[in-house]
C-alpha cells in the first residue's frame, strides 16, 4: 500500500484538467472530513481526506492539482506527475480517478492516456454529461470503457448523480487492481521517436521504477516533454538532464520537433477513435457558449464588460467588506478594552494589548477582504469566466512578460496586497506567480489612503487648477496612476532580468459556461483563508510583537523635562476644563518624549542621515518604522511622537495643524508641499507592510523573495523620493 494520511490505508488520487468539476467530485467523495497542507517542497495546497469508501473500508483520498497534461512546467503540473506516477518524494497511488469533462472529451483524453501509460490502476469519472445535449453531442461511455480498458463511470459533480456507483467501482478496483490496469499501446508516428524514448528510459533513476518498471516509457516521454534549460525541476539528476538536453538538441538539429511528435502520437490515436465514442445530434443555431463568447471575448465589448466586473470586485474589496472589517476592529477594540479593565497598568497589560491583541487584530482584519476576493475568484473560475479574462488580458500582459492571469491579482492589489498575493495561485507557472507577487505591492492599496489624505489635507490647500479641477483630487488620482505605471514598468524590467525566461504562450481551451457550485466555492474560500491565518498570521504576530518591543523599551527613560513638576504647577494654578486640557497636553508631551527615547525612536534618529536627502527628519523616520505594522499606523505613530496622542488620524485637525507648524531647530518648516510629495512617493513605492512580506513568505516558502521585495522596493522608493525632493529644490520649490 502507498499510504496517505494514515499509514496502511490505500491512497486514491483525484486527477483531471482544470475546470472539469474535479474538486466537486472530490468534495462529493470526502464530505467535510478534510485536511489541508502542502505537498513536499512546494507551495501547492494538498487537500486530503480519510473517508469510508464503503462500509468497513477506509481510504485516503488526495486531490491532485488540475493539469492539462503530465508535462511538468508549473508547480501544479510537477505535483500531478509526482503524485500520479509516484516519483519520489511521493508514493504512487493505489488508484487514480481521472475526472473528465464530457464536453471537452478530446482534450481530456490526452491526460487519460498519460495516466494509463503510468501503469497504475485508473478509473474515468465522466462528468458534465448532462451538458452534452445543448452542444449537440452524446457519448457512448460503454464504448469508451471498452476502448480504454479501464472502468468509466458517468457522474455529476453538481447533483451527485453517479457518485455511489463511482464509490462501488473504486472499491472493486482496490480489491482487484487488474480490473483497471490497462497498458495503452503507444505507437510513435515518427520513426526516430522510439529511439529517443528508449535512450532516455535507460537513464531513469532506479527509484522512479521501484514500484512499476512498466512506467519506463511513460516517464521517458514525460522527461522529453518537461526537461530543458529553463525548467523548474529540482529533483532531476545531472545525468538525466544531460541526456534529455542532448536528445532534444539532436532532434532540433535534424529539423524534428520532439514535443510535436510525442503530442501528435497521442492525439493521432484519440482522433482515430473519437468517432467510435462521440456522436453528434443536430442542433439549430450557435450554442449558448458561442453566443456568450462572441460578447465576452470581443476586443472592445469584452474588455468593457471585464472592467465592469472588476469594478464590482474592487468595490467589494474596497468598501463592501468595510462593515465586516469594522466589526472585526470593534471586536478587537472591545477585547483590548476588556483586558485594560481586568489588568492593572503594567508591562504585562501593555504587552497583551499593544503586542498580542494588536498583532492578532492586524491578521484577522484582512479576513473579510480575503474571503470576498476568493468568493469572486471562485465564482469566476466555476462559471468558466476566468479563462476568458486570462485570454482577454493576455494581449496586453504578454508584452510585460506576464500572462493575462496576472491582471486580476494586480488589480486586486488596489484594495489590499495580502489577498492579491494569495490570488496569484490561479497562475500556472512559478516564474509568473513570483513575478506578479513582486509587483503587486506597488499598487496603491487602501492602507496608503490615510497617509495620502493626511498629507494632501495638511499641505495642499483646497484650490482648483485653472479654476476647474480640484488640486487635492488630482493629487489623489495621480498617486493611483503613478503606482500603476511603476508596477507595469517594474514587471517589464523584472521579467527581462531577475525572472528572465521563455515567455511561454498562454494556451487555453475555453471551458463551457456553467452554474457555479456554491458549496465548493465557499469551502475553497474558507480553506484558503484559514491556511493564511495559520501560516502567514504567525509571522505577522511575531513581527508585531518585535515592533512593540522596539517602540516600548526602555520603559522609564530619563527625560529632560520634569513633567511631575509641571503637573503640580497646573493643579495649583488651574481648574475645571483648563486643568483637564493642560493635563492632557502634558500627558501627550510626556508620552512623546518617552517615545523618542525608545529603541524605535533611537533607530529613527540612527537612520536620519539616510532619509534626510529625501526631506525627512528622524521623527518621520520613527513614523516610517512604525508603519511596518500597517501603513496607516504611520499617522498614529506621528501623533505619539508629536505629542498629539496615539489616537490621531488623517482627519484630526490638531494633527494637520501640528504638521503645518512643525519646524526645524533653525525655524524652517519640516513639512512643505515638496516634502509632502516626496513622502507620498516614498509610501507609494516602499514595502512598508509586514503583512505583505509575511504573505510572500508563506507563498514562496522562504525569506529570499520577501527580502528581495523589501530591498528593491526600498531602493526604488529612496531613488524616486530623492529625485522628487532634490529635483524640486533645484528648480526652486520649497
Amino acid at each position: 500500500m502507498s499510504g496517505g494520511l494514515a499509514s496502511g490505508l490505500p491512497l486514491i488520487t483525484i486527477a483531471g484538467n482544470p475546470n472539469t468539476g474535479k474538486t466537486s467530485i472530490f468534495n462529493r467523495l470526502t464530505g467535510e472530513n478534510l485536511k489541508i497542507g502542502n505537498y513536499p517542497g512546494v507551495t501547492v495546497e494538498r487537500y486530503e481526506s480519510l473517508v469510508a469508501l464503503t462500509p468497513g473500508r477506509r481510504v485516503s483520498i488526495c486531490d491532485v492539482p488540475g493539469t492539462y497534461s503530465l508535462s511538468a512546467r508549473s508547480a501544479e503540473e510537477q505535483i500531478a506527475i509526482l503524485a500520479v506516477a509516484g516519483i519520489p518524494p511521493l508514493n504512487p497511488p493505489d488508484l487514480t480517478v481521472i475526472v473528465v469533462d464530457a464536453t471537452q472529451l478530446s482534450r481530456n483524453l490526452y491526460l487519460v492516456l498519460q495516466v494509463i501509460e503510468a501503469g497504475g490502476p485508473a478509473i474515468v469519472a465522466l462528468n458534465m454529461v448532462d451538458m452534452l445535449q445543448s452542444r449537440g453531442l452524446t457519448i457512448d461511455h460503454a464504448a469508451l470503457e471498452k476502448l480504454l480498458g479501464i472502468p468509466v463511470v458517468t457522474v455529476s459533480g453538481l447533483t451527485g448523480k453517479g457518485v455511489p456507483e463511482l464509490r462501488k467501482r473504486m472499491a472493486e478496483v482496490l480489491d482487484d487492481p487488474s480490473l483497471a490496469t490497462a497498458v495503452w499501446q503507444w505507437a510513435p508516428t515518427e520513426p526516430n521517436l522510439a529511439a529517443d524514448v528508449e535512450t532516455v528510459a535507460n537513464q531513469l533513476p532506479t527509484e522512479w521504477l521501484r514500484h512499476s518498471p512498466i512506467r519506463r516509457r511513460a516517464l521517458a516521454m514525460w522527461s522529453l516533454l518537461s526537461i530543458d534549460e529553463h525548467d523548474e525541476l529540482h529533483y532531476i539528476s545531472d545525468e538525466l538532464r544531460k541526456i534529455v538536453i542532448d536528445r532534444r538538441a539532436h532532434a532540433e538539429a535534424a529539423g524534428r520537433e520532439l514535443e510535436r511528435e510525442i503530442i501528435e502520437s497521442r492525439f493521432h490515436w484519440i482522433d482515430g477513435h473519437l468517432h467510435e465514442i462521440v456522436r453528434e445530434i443536430p442542433v439549430a443555431g450557435p450554442s449558448r457558449t458561442e453566443r456568450l463568447d462572441a460578447l465576452l471575448l470581443h476586443p472592445i465589448i469584452g474588455f468593457a464588460l471585464f472592467l465592469t466586473v472588476m469594478g464590482v470586485v474592487f468595490q467589494s474589496l474596497f468598501s463592501w467588506s468595510d462593515p465586516a472589517i469594522g466589526v472585526v476592529e470593534r471586536t478587537i477594540g472591545l477585547l483590548a478594552a476588556g483586558v485594560e479593565v481586568l489588568l492593572p497598568a503594567s508591562i504585562v497589560r501593555d504587552f497583551l494589548v499593544d503586542g498580542v491583541i494588536a498583532g492578532v487584530g492586524s491578521v484577522i482584519t484582512f479576513l473579510p477582504q480575503i474571503l470576498m476576493l476568493f468568493l469572486f475568484i471562485g465564482l469566476m473560475e466555476d462559471t468558466g469566466y476566468m479563462a476568458r479574462v486570462a485570454f482577454l488580458m493576455d494581449r496586453i500582459m504578454r508584452h510585460l512578460g506576464l500572462h493575462g492571469r496576472a491582471f486580476v491579482p494586480m488589480l486586486s492589489g488596489f484594495a489590499c496586497a495580502v489577498p492579491a498575493i494569495l490570488a496569484t495561485r490561479t497562475m500556472e507557472r512559478q516564474r509568473d506567480r513570483f513575478l506578479t507577487m513582486m509587483v503587486i505591492p506597488l499598487m496603491t492599496c487602501s492602507a496608503r489612503l490615510p497617509v495620502y489624505t493626511l498629507i494632501i489635507g495638511a499641505l495642499f490647500p483646497p484650490r482648483k487648477l485653472f479654476s476647474v479641477a480640484p488640486v487635492q483630487g488630482l493629487l489623489m488620482m495621480s498617486m493611483y496612476l503613478f503606482s500603476t505605471v511603476i508596477a507595469l514598468i517594474a514587471a517589464a524590467v523584472l521579467s527581462r532580468t531577475v525572472f528572465r525566461g521563455p515567455n511561454i504562450p498562454l494556451i487555453l481551451e475555453m471551458p463551457p459556461y456553467r452554474r457555479p457550485h456554491l458549496r465548493s466555492v465557499i469551502r475553497m474560500m474558507w480553506m484558503r483563508s484559514s491556511l493564511f491565518l495559520r501560516e502567514a498570521g504567525g509571522v505577522i504576530l511575531i513581527c508585531t510583537i518585535v515592533l512593540w518591543l522596539l517602540l516600548s523599551f526602555p520603559r522609564h527613560p530619563t527625560l529632560d523635562t520634569d513633567y511631575g513638576a509641571l503637573r503640580q504647577t497646573a493643579q495649583a494654578t488651574l481648574s475645571g476644563d483648563a486643568l483637564d486640557g493642560r493635563l492632557l497636553e502634558l500627558a501627550n508631551s510626556e508620552h512623546g518624549d518617552v517615545f523618542r527615547q525608545s529603541y524605535g525612536g533611537r533607530l529613527g534618529q540612527l537612520i536620519e542621515p539616510v532619509i534626510r536627502p529625501l526631506g525627512f527628519d528622524w521623527k518621520i523616520g520613527v513614523g516610517i518604522i512604525g508603519a511596518f505594522a500597517a501603513r496607516e499606523v504611520f499617522i498614529s505613530t506621528l501623533g505619539v511622537v508629536y505629542g498629539v496622542g496615539g489616537d490621531a488620524d488623517e482627519e484630526t485637525t490638531t494633527m494637520r495643524e501640528k504638521i503645518r507648524s512643525e519646524t526645524h531647530a533653525n525655524g524652517t518648516p519640516v513639512y512643505t508641499p515638496l516634502v509632502g510629495l516626496s513622502l507620498m512617493i516614498f509610501f507609494a513605492l516602499a514595502c512598508q507592510c509586514m503583512s505583505t512580506l509575511a504573505a510572500v513568505y508563506r507563498e514562496t516558502r522562504g525569506w529570499v523573495w520577501p527580502s528581495f521585495l523589501f530591498g528593491y522596493m526600498t531602493v526604488l522608493a529612496w531613488i524616486f523620493s530623492f529625485a522628487v525632493y532634490q529635483g524640486g529644490k533645484l528648480i526652486g520649490f520649497s
